[in-house]
């Protein structure tokens, strides 16, 4: 599964809720090990967050309502959907 809809609100939300310096200083795949471990609460967060449809202030909210590894699952997610949008526009 993945974040769907508006990727910028979602980052948005994220920095509003305090989530993306925290996940920039975290060890990636031990995150990848955790999301992999625990993917009904990923796919919980993740359906959760697409619910919401780009809507910064019920994103917001949602965010505030999930438990701090879900958020940072997102977190990460969001910057892998972001990395792999600017790899393929720049193989373009």
């Amino acid at each position: 599964m993945f974040i769907q809809g508006d990727l910028q609100a979602v980052f948005d939300a994220l920095y509003t809720v305090g989530a993306i310096d925290p996940v920039l200083k975290m060890d990636w795949s031990r995150v990848s090990d955790d999301m992999a471990k625990n993917q009904k609460l990923v796919n919980d967060a993740f359906m959760q967050v697409n619910s919401c449809k780009g809507d910064r202030k019920m994103l917001i909210q949602k965010l505030h309502a999930l438990e701090p590894m879900a958020v940072s699952f997102v977190a990460v997610e969001v910057a892998r959907e972001f990395a792999e949008f600017t790899d393929r526009k720049d193989l373009h």
